[in-house]
C-alpha cells in the first residue's frame, strides 16, 4: 500500500525557526539594552542558542516542564538566578513579541503541501508544546493542512523516543511502515523515526547539522521538492499527484 501519511516536524522543517530566533533575539537585545555586555550581536545570539539547547535537553529528559525550561533559559542568560517566575515570564514574552514578528515558512513548504494534498494525509509531531505550535501554524496559515497535531509537552514523551513517533501513527490509525516522518535533526528526527519503523526523511537545509555524518536509516534531502519523488507521488513538483 506504500506511504499513506506524512508526519512533519515544525521548527526548521516547515518554519524557519533559526532565522526567526536570531532576528527576534537581536531585536529584543537591542530593545532591552543588553548588547553592550557582549563583544558582538553574534556572541550574544550564540550564548542564547547554547542556553536554549541545554535547557531544552533538560525538558526532553523529563527533568523540568515546558514553562520551567523557558524561565530557566531567561535566568541563565541574564545571569539572574533570583528572577521571579513573573519577571522571567515578562522578559520572555517581550522576546516572543520580536520573535513572532520574524516568523515565516520556508519557500518550499506550500508547494510540497499542495503537491501531496490529494495523495497523503498530513500530521505534525513536535518536541514543543501544543499551545506554541498550534498558534504558530495558525499564524503561518497552514494549521488546516494537518489533521493531527501532537506535541511532546502534552504527550509526555519526546523525540527521539519511539513512543513519540508511534503516538503519531496511532493517532492516524496507521502502521509505522505506512507513515513518513520529515524533520531537520539527523538524530532526534532522522534516526528516531527510522528506529520507530517509519520512513524517515532528514531535510538538510545546510544549517547547523550539515557537517554531520548522516546516521543510518534516514533518507537525506536538501529540499522538500525532492519529497514527492521519494514518496512515490507525481514527480512534477507542484502538480496534482495521482499516487494512491
Amino acid at each position: 500500500m506504500g506511504i499513506r501519511a506524512v508526519v512533519w516536524d515544525v521548527d526548521d522543517t516547515l518554519f524557519d525557526y533559526t532565522t526567526a530566533d536570531r532576528e527576534g533575539m537581536r531585536a529584543h537585545l537591542v530593545a532591552e539594552g543588553l548588547l553592550a555586555g557582549y563583544g558582538s550581536p553574534e556572541e550574544a545570539l550564540a550564548r542564547w542558542r547554547e542556553i536554549t539547547d541545554r535547557q531544552w535537553a533538560r525538558f526532553a529528559a523529563g527533568e523540568v516542564d515546558f514553562v520551567t525550561q523557558r524561565r530557566d533559559r531567561t535566568r541563565v542568560f541574564l545571569d539572574r538566578p533570583g528572577l521571579t517566575d513573573a519577571e522571567a515570564d515578562d522578559w520572555f514574552q517581550r522576546y516572543v513579541t520580536h520573535y513572532e514578528a520574524a516568523w515565516s515558512l520556508f519557500p518550499d513548504v506550500l508547494p510540497v503541501l499542495d503537491a501531496l494534498a490529494a495523495s497523503h494525509r498530513h500530521a505534525v509531531l513536535s518536541n514543543s508544546s501544543l499551545t506554541v505550535q498550534d498558534r504558530k501554524l495558525r499564524t503561518l496559515g497552514v494549521h488546516d493542512r494537518f489533521e493531527v497535531i501532537l506535541c511532546a509537552a502534552e504527550l509526555g514523551v519526546s523525540k527521539p523516543e519511539p513512543g513519540a513517533f508511534l503516538a503519531a501513527c496511532e493517532a492516524l490509525a496507521l502502521a509505522p511502515h505506512e507513515v513518513a516522518y520529515i524533520g531537520d535533526h539527523p538524530e532526534i528526527d532522522g534516526r528516531g523515526a527510522a528506529d520507530a519503523g517509519l520512513l524517515s526523511v532528514w531535510i538538510d537545509r545546510g544549517g547547523a547539522y550539515a557537517t554531520l555524518d548522516p546516521p543510518a536509516g534516514p533518507h537525506r534531502i536538501a529540499s522538500l521538492s525532492e519529497l514527492p519523488r521519494l514518496l512515490g507521488a507525481d514527480t512534477r513538483f507542484g502538480a496534482p499527484s495521482t499516487f494512491g
